[in-house]
């Protein structure tokens, strides 16, 4: 069972975890050990435990202990919960804590992308996708609209970032993902893996995102590009097509979440 520790002055060193550490910071917290994430919200500390990830703390205020957090707590095994009143939380770690729970969790090393894309048949690939916000909403679409897996670049934001995992209401927990070797010349990865690919980019010669040629590949990967600069040129070069959504009142772009939502409802089926 969780110990359940009210915070004072004495025990408030483990609150930095929360509260003063960058996530660069918490991703190296055990080097050469694996390090941390935090999960924000019951929803999305659910969701990771349902995808097996560890507990290494908790915060939260009291009135979750026998609330929204009562059949969570037990689930995280003895790993200690810190506890106050809000406005004591928010003294202390200079933050208010408005969606009732923090959890750190322990990382675990990245899948395998052959193993984690053997039985895939639609999966979406980011380029170098540096917001959390949008990698969160890229996730929620990718999980609910019939994407198999999601693969990064390097370059690309980490998924289990608290924004990110929070905007994507824990999916990040729900959709298998890993990570590409490199930031380039990974579609010819992908094609060896049996992949077709499409570009999505706004180019002349592109097919429209309803084209029938698109709907009947078999295994085909949805590559998105960057916030404002999109797919590098080499990058789209590289692919078997380019692909763009038609647009009406002299709209010539989508935000990249929303162009992937576009795009896994229309590929993914």
């Amino acid at each position: 069972m969780s110990k359940i520790i009210e915070i004072n002055k004495n025990n408030t060193d483990v609150l930095q975890i929360f509260a003063l550490l960058s996530e660069p910071q918490l991703l190296h917290y055990f080097e050469p050990d694996l390090g941390l994430f935090i999960a924000e919200s019951p929803k999305v500390i659910e969701r990771a435990l349902n995808a097996g990830y560890e507990p290494y703390t908790l915060l939260m205020e009291k009135k979750d202990v026998d609330g929204q957090m009562k059949d969570i707590i037990p689930r995280c095994g003895e790993v200690p919960v810190y506890t106050a009143d809000f406005d004591e939380i928010t003294a202390v770690t200079g933050f208010k804590l408005i969606r009732g729970a923090l959890c750190a969790f322990r990382r675990r090393h990245p899948a395998n992308i052959y193993e984690l894309c053997r039985n895939a048949r639609r999966i979406a690939v980011l380029e170098n996708v540096v917001n959390p916000t949008n990698t969160g909403a890229i996730f929620r679409s990718a999980a609910a609209l019939n994407m198999d897996a999601v693969l990064l670049t390097p370059s690309c934001c980490d998924p289990l970032y608290r924004r990110s995992s929070r905007v994507s209401m824990g999916t990040v927990f729900q959709i298998p993902w890993t990570y590409l070797g490199s930031d380039a010349d990974y579609p010819q990865q992908l094609g060896d893996m049996g992949f077709t690919t499409a570009a999505m980019a706004l180019s002349d010669n592109s097919l429209s995102i309803d084209a029938p040629e698109l709907r009947s590949i078999d295994k085909l990967a949805i590559v998105l590009g960057t916030e404002g600069e999109g797919l590098a040129d080499k990058t789209i070069a590289d692919c078997d097509y380019t692909v763009k959504i038609p647009m009406t009142h002299g709209v010539d772009s989508l935000n990249v979440a929303a162009a992937s939502a576009v795009a896994f409802w229309q590929l993914g089926r």
